[in-house]
């Protein structure tokens, strides 16, 4: 009988704890930004990832993941003039990687697993619905890791040009180096600023 309590008071003990690193996951954000081939997900592919983790408070808490994924002749040679122009650097990364898509994925499983528990933080980034459908198109595990939420500083950035210009017009302004880890860094910036700027926020 007393094993039988002690059991039932462990699991409950562990439940708890369970319950409680969710709460903590749900204050985190997961960042991610993508370089792709195009816009197009049927056709186009994911040349570059990357992700990092931050706390409520949007201090970083985690490592930086970046990596450049493979990609074939035909893949690269259909990219658009903007991308073949902007790109192609990365496009050459991408050619002499060796990291397949089926390998990115498995990375940023185990990635996201040392920050944070499945389906419990939201994705985050600038224009963040373009990359969660590339996402869910070529790491449907990643997608599915994450919660369905999204925060995106481009809604942000709308909003407050329409309601708070003189916010918006000192903004942090976008280096545009059109690279995966830098676009993230940017864009956490990018919210810290509104953050203190145009919302009011409490300190818990």
């Amino acid at each position: 009988m007393f094993s039988i309590i002690k059991k039932v008071l462990n699991q409950n003990y562990f439940n708890s704890l369970r319950k409680l690193s969710t709460k903590m996951d749900a204050s985190k954000l997961v960042w991610m930004d993508m370089e792709m081939t195009g816009l197009e997900v049927e056709k186009c592919r994911v040349l570059q990832v990357a992700m990092i983790v931050t706390d409520e408070k949007l201090n970083v808490i985690s490592d930086d993941f970046c990596e450049v994924i493979h990609q074939n002749e035909e893949t690269l040679d259909s990219m658009n003039d903007w991308c073949k122009e902007n790109l192609k650097d990365l496009a050459e990364n991408s050619r002499e990687s060796t990291v397949t898509e089926n390998k990115a994925e498995e990375l940023m499983i185990d990635f996201l697993s040392k920050y944070v528990n499945p389906k419990s933080t939201p994705l985050a980034g600038n224009t963040i619905y373009m990359d969660r459908i590339f996402l869910r198109r070529y790491f449907p595990r990643v997608d599915d890791y994450l919660h369905y939420r999204i925060v995106d500083v481009s809604t942000i950035k709308e909003l407050c040009r329409r309601w708070n210009y003189s916010v918006y017009k000192n903004a942090p302004k976008k280096k545009l180096k059109h690279r995966a880890l830098d676009d993230i860094k940017e864009s956490i910036e990018e919210l810290k600023y509104y953050k203190d700027n145009l919302f009011i926020t409490v300190d818990k």
